[in-house]
């Protein structure tokens, strides 16, 4: 089955932006293909006009860190991001999300940027982007923009960037300082189907003491069409002291704030609903850890 008519791999954002125009959005962005090619064939489509692969252009399949910020360009893979050091130990909770996608093959090939224009809400790498406030640098009508995360998702499967025409170079969020750590959970069904019953990134910031939450951010998903952060869940929480009555009430608030359904592919509204339950247990208590002691060692992650 023929997918495409022509292969284009620009050196530059500037000969991309040209490809585009000239295709007039009869082109596609292209880097690992684990989600365009595989829909391309499920589709049964006619061939795109042209692939344009950007994993040529400098500084899209590179991390770049300083002491406190981070730039992941759009072409780099989920095996890149599971294997820095800086993001194993100061974005921990976005190792363990990618760690868990497909099997090695795929993470050898399969970009986070992928994963983010693909959106689809309960993406791995979305959840904790979402959770560590992660900012999109994008071209958008031909202009260079900077867009918080959320703000990339329309629906399920329908992102804010219109293929053939705009294109995502980089994502871009605070590395954990002080105090700061951050964990990633998710619940998949026993036979390895791929979609995951909820995942759940958090990030937090404890007071000088250790002993109360001053900042929190998380991200369960799927629980909409979109991802989006609890916020109710994170105002329950800052300000109180870190102990079992705070997370027990941050559970009630959770179960109370998201609106979960039934699922033939994952699993019934009663069950998920239990399963925040059993998320926020997992990775607030393993985040609070990590941001007293200082250290922090990505659990579950592929090899």
């Amino acid at each position: 089955m023929k997918l495409w008519n022509k292969y284009h791999t620009p050196a530059t954002v500037d000969q991309t932006l040209s490809l585009l125009a000239q295709y007039n959005g009869a082109a596609r962005i292209v880097a690992g293909g684990t989600d365009l090619l595989v829909d391309a064939h499920a589709d049964e489509r006619e061939p795109f006009e042209a692939l344009i692969d950007i994993t040529g252009i400098k500084g899209l399949c590179h991390i770049t860190a300083d002491d406190s910020r981070v730039t992941i360009g759009a072409g780099v893979t989920h095996t890149q991001i599971v294997q820095n050091q800086v993001l194993r130990s100061r974005a921990t909770c976005l190792v363990e999300s990618c760690g868990v996608v497909g099997g090695p093959q795929v993470r050898n090939v399969a970009t986070l940027g992928g994963n983010v224009v693909h959106a689809l809400p309960a993406g791995d790498g979305t959840v904790s982007l979402v959770a560590l406030d992660a900012i999109a640098e994008v071209i958008q009508k031909g202009e260079r923009q900077h867009i918080p995360i959320v703000e990339m998702y329309r629906g399920p499967g329908v992102s804010l960037l219109v293929p053939g025409r705009d294109f995502l170079l980089s994502l871009h969020f605070n590395l954990c300082g002080k105090n700061e750590a951050s964990a990633f959970k998710r619940i998949m069904r026993p036979q390895g189907v791929a979609l995951p019953i909820l995942g759940c990134a958090v990030w937090v910031r404890l007071d000088e003491t250790l002993e109360e939450y001053e900042a929190v951010r998380v991200c369960i998903a799927p629980v909409g069409p979109t991802p989006r952060r609890i916020t109710e869940v994170e105002d329950s929480l800052v300000g109180q002291p870190v102990n079992e009555e705070s997370l027990a009430q941050a559970i009630a608030v959770a179960q109370k704030a998201v609106s979960l359904r039934t699922s033939r592919y994952r699993a019934t509204a009663a069950y998920r609903q239990e399963m925040v339950a059993v998320l926020l247990r997992r990775t607030l208590p393993l985040a609070i850890e990590r941001a007293r002691s200082g250290e922090a060692v990505p659990e579950g992650i592929g090899v």
